[in-house]
């Protein structure tokens, strides 16, 4: 069954902790967008607000870097309680040495694809990914619809980690709506980041959804 990295930035940010609460029984876990205003023209979640949330939930924190420099939030990040960094591939000219950065902490390190990034590029990085983040739509943008590429590329995916034998993770993020699921799910994602689909629906009806795929 598809899992859930449910995303915060589509929750009642008045309420975040208590809309935590609604949706924790239904989320493997929280997906938290990081933007600087630079790498996209949107400010999201900071370290003090992460640190602030993370005595509300038992499930783990899943921080994804949006901004230009990655490896400058790896600690402040840490420090607040992620359990994951993903940061964008194109965001540094040395994607080695940040991933080495996150696990050397402790934490899962991924990287996210923009819709016109091959995977070719993963090629260096295979053995140091725990996810790999196939962006669905404009990098930052909300409520925008799945680009047609996106289930042929989760499938190209899914066969190089089961060709090299990786214990890597799909995920995928940005369009997911109940008619893109299906797709995303038959293309082989482990997870999707909902957001509006679990916090505007009625969350344990999507999850029983989920399972009937």
């Amino acid at each position: 069954m598809l899992k859930c990295s449910t995303s915060l930035w589509s929750a009642d940010l008045a309420n975040l902790a208590a809309e935590m609460r609604r949706v924790e029984p239904y989320s493997e876990r929280f997906h938290v967008d990081v933007a600087d205003g630079h790498y996209v023209k949107n400010l999201l979640f900071f370290p003090d607000q992460v640190k602030a949330l993370r005595p509300h939930s038992r499930l783990p924190f899943e921080v994804h870097l949006m901004t230009t420099d990655p490896m400058g939030w790896i600690e402040p990040f840490v420090q607040a309680g992620a359990d994951g960094i993903i940061f964008c591939l194109d965001s540094t000219s040395n994607p080695g040495v940040v991933l080495e950065a996150i696990k050397r902490r402790g934490k899962q390190a991924g990287v996210s694809l923009l819709i016109t990034e091959p995977l070719t590029l993963l090629g260096p990085y295979w053995k140091e990914l725990d996810i790999v983040t196939i962006v669905g739509t404009a990098m930052g943008i909300k409520g925008a619809g799945l680009d047609a590429s996106v289930p042929a590329k989760i499938r190209q995916l899914r066969e190089i980690i089961t060709r090299k034998n990786l214990k890597i993770e799909i995920e995928a993020d940005g369009g997911i709506r109940r008619e893109t699921v299906p797709l995303l799910h038959a293309a082989g994602a482990d997870f999707i980041v909902p957001g509006s689909l679990m916090f505007k629906e009625d969350p344990p009806a999507m999850r029983k959804w989920l399972a009937s795929l």
